[in-house]
């Protein structure tokens, strides 16, 4: 089974076919700016879920994060435990600046 995974930024999402299928078999929604991806929601078709296509979602993602040199804020809860088992990832994720506290 091969997966592909494009950046679909008009959109604001990854998504992910596999063995050239026109249906998505899942997808990554986001919020970029400048210096920051935030990755916001995660879906797997039914089809689909168990045979990676979230983890290649992820891979890309990240993969391209490091590429454009982003900052990650994964507030989706897939991306969150997956960044948490592939601590090679864990470089990139968005740390506040802020010194403030209550």
């Amino acid at each position: 089974m091969a997966i592909e995974v494009s950046d679909a930024p008009e959109a604001k999402r990854y998504e992910a076919r596999v063995d050239g299928e026109s249906e998505e078999a899942g997808i990554a929604q986001y919020i970029r700016t400048q210096e920051l991806i935030a990755f916001v929601h995660t879906e797997v078709g039914p089809a689909y879920e168990g045979r990676g296509v979230g983890s290649a979602l992820a891979r890309t993602a990240l993969d391209e994060a490091r590429a454009a040199n982003l900052r990650v804020l994964a507030t989706c809860p897939f991306f969150a435990g997956w960044i948490t088992r592939h601590p090679e990832y864990q470089d990139l994720l968005y740390q506040s600046r802020s010194k403030v506290s209550d």
